[in-house]
């Protein structure tokens, strides 16, 4: 492997860590909205998870 196919593996391997690591944030935050926003019942929203 050379140099430069090592810097492109490096690389790309930080790309789709980056990618991973914000689609997690989303979808962490999208299934808080969807447990603890508008349509959640009153006990839901004032869980601990919640708060």
């Amino acid at each position: 492997m050379t140099r430069r196919q090592t810097w492109s593996t490096v690389a790309i391997a930080l790309l789709c860590g980056g990618i991973l690591v914000a689609f997690t944030d989303i979808e962490v935050n999208l299934v808080r909205w969807f447990n603890c926003g508008p349509l959640a019942t009153q006990g839901e929203q004032q869980s601990e998870v919640c708060r």
